[in-house]
């Protein structure tokens, strides 16, 4: 529910910080105080259009927040909304929205003070408050909202969300048989596609690591004189008599570990040298060895090289083609064959997917028809429900039906006991459009609901259908604006308790000028408007006690209230409070 309302420089309001409580809601004040400024900036911090004309005047920018508690079950509806622009909720569950809007036009949005957009307020305002007597915050006009509504009101949500996971696998079955069907040049080329890319990967028979290796050969071939070479010649150092100096390594090494070994022989502690000079002349000869083997190995082979040299160049082929890695290569090649598969297999599943489509679309054609049918019942109970709430709130003999049709769809899906080349359509949803018509007077053709009636009308329209529906209205706040214009005394008091009926389900803020209206709400807040340093500036608080029951006789009689009025007034508090305990 919506907690608090914080209002800084929009419009006429300098500093308001407005809490509301559960239940009814009612904001009263005289013509002109702001009470339409104040939806204003509900509206704006619901992600509605705002003027910088409503930047208060000598400001750099009007600011609305607005605080709100969520229950589990609006929390789980909201989440993935939050999810996708990255907001946690707090563990208490309050989430708080922001508009800024500067003079200049520039408009800001925060959720929970993370920076957003005026489209995503209004997408999760749009689950947290209902706004009715402006046609544009309607959500019910939505022929959509009356779908949903009805199948709420008909407990027939289950029924729909099994339709809408067949009519998912139905339609696969229906796509996955055009392509097949469609044998399409496309799809044909595709084919060959596929197959010459993973004939050309699985020709090459490459594996990971195969580029380092035949790029480590072909060094070594194109080096194998020069290397062959080095080799030789350290080879020669260490074992050739005829080097400078008249002896190889392996000679002069001889010589030492014949010396050392003599000076051993005389000097018990000269043993360390006698066996490095031996360890020097192992290692030598090894190395003389390695060398010599290393050197017989390296061969020159021209013919190697080009192959190695054109199977890099194959590789490098391969890398542009289908990935910077040899591990790329192999990767696309296995999605290669896997798409293909896909490709051709249905021409393999052809029959057993015909069959597939036509039980699928048998057994949604059944759930449609059923669910079809339930509506129907379910739009009979409700409009008769509908129609006795307006009666009830003294609106005259207005009509209300709510049309269940069926349109035809090319694209659509048969329906047994219709004509045999007729198409109807179909959605998640069913086969179903439903309407809300409403005729508000005896004689009047019904109308669409969204086209009915305008301002107040709508609003106590509006306010017959909650009274029925709030048991499944899932938006946990409802705000009603005009819905008593035209209302006389003895209809004000049934739009009172149609009012506070529905406020034990919703928590509900309501406009009135209606004393009845006002003398139900749990919280009584006034809008007053004043004058300071020559700037028009509009307040709101809570009355409670004398000042509550001034506000009444001024609803009743006017500024200042007569003592008759007063008396009325405390009379129809006590009444309603009487109301309210014989009723709960």
């Amino acid at each position: 529910m919506l907690l608090e309302l914080s209002i800084k420089d929009f419009a006429i309001i300098e500093r308001a910080t407005i809490q509301f409580s559960e239940g009814l809601n009612a904001l009263t004040g005289e013509t002109g105080a702001g009470k339409s400024i104040l939806l204003d900036a509900l509206g704006a911090v619901l992600g509605s259009r705002v003027s910088s004309d409503l930047v208060r005047t000598g400001c750099a920018l009007a600011r609305v927040e607005a605080a709100f508690a969520l229950d589990e079950a609006t929390s789980g509806r909201l989440k993935p909304q939050l999810d996708v622009i990255g907001v946690e909720l707090d563990v208490d569950g309050s989430l708080i929205l922001s508009r800024e809007v500067q003079a200049n036009g520039r408009s800001t949005a925060r959720v929970n003070g993370r920076l957003s957009t005026a489209g995503a307020l209004g997408s999760i305002g749009m689950s947290l408050v209902d706004i009715h007597g402006q046609s544009d915050h309607l959500a019910i006009l939505k022929t959509t909202e009356q779908r949903h509504l009805l199948d709420r009101f008909g407990a027939l949500d289950h029924q729909r969300t099994t339709l809408s996971g067949i009519v998912r696998e139905w339609r696969d079955a229906r796509s996955r048989l055009a392509d097949i069907a469609r044998g399409s040049r496309e799809r044909e080329q595709r084919i060959d596609l596929l197959r010459f890319q993973i004939d050309e990967i699985d020709a090459a028979a490459v594996g990971i690591g195969d580029d380092d290796v035949l790029a480590g050969e072909r060094d070594i071939l194109r080096n194998a004189d020069r290397l062959r070479g080095h080799a030789l010649e350290a080879l020669s150092a260490l074992v050739d008599d005829d080097i400078a100096n008249g002896a190889d390594i392996t000679s002069l090494v001889r010589r030492v570990t014949s010396l050392t070994t003599a000076i051993a022989s005389y000097d018990s502690t000269a043993g360390e040298l006698d066996s490095r000079a031996n360890e020097l002349l192992v290692l030598a000869e090894d190395l003389a060895r390695e060398l010599r083997t290393y050197a017989e190995r390296i061969e020159s082979n021209e013919s190697r090289l080009a192959e190695v040299e054109d199977r890099l160049s194959t590789i490098q082929s391969l890398k542009r083609k289908y990935g910077a890695t040899l591990l790329d290569v192999l990767d696309f090649a296995e999605r290669a064959c896997r798409e293909l598969a896909d490709l051709t297999s249905g021409e393999l599943d052809l029959g057993a997917l015909q069959v597939r489509e036509s039980t699928l679309g048998t057994h949604v054609a059944s759930l449609s028809i059923a669910l079809s049918d339930d509506r129907k019942l379910a739009a009979k109970q409700l409009s008769a429900a509908v129609e006795q709430s307006i009666a009830d709130l003294h609106m005259g003999r207005s009509e209300i039906m709510i049309a269940v049709n069926h349109r035809e769809d090319a694209t659509g899906i048969a329906l047994p006991g219709t004509s045999i080349d007729a198409l109807f359509h179909i959605d998640e949803s069913g086969i179903d459009d439903i309407e809300f018509l409403i005729a508000p007077n005896a004689g009047e053709a019904l109308k669409p609901l969204a086209r009915s009636a305008s301002g107040g009308e709508t609003a106590r329209l509006m306010l017959a259908v909650k009274s029925i529906l709030s048991d499944v209205d899932l938006t946990p706040t409802l705000v009603f604006d005009e819905i008593d214009v035209g209302v006389g005394g003895r209809s004000g008091q049934v739009v009172g308790e149609k009012l506070w009926g529905i406020s034990q389900r919703h928590q509900v803020i309501v406009v009135t000028h209606l004393p009845q209206v006002a003398a139900l709400a749990d919280t009584h807040l006034k809008i007053e408007k004043r004058e300071v340093d020559r700037r028009t500036v509009s307040d709101v608080r809570v009355l409670t006690g004398t000042d509550r029951e001034l506000e009444v006789a001024a609803m009743i009689d006017g500024l200042p209230p007569g003592e008759a009025a007063r008396l009325n007034a405390k009379t129809m508090l006590d009444r309603s409070r009487a109301f309210v305990a014989s009723s709960r």
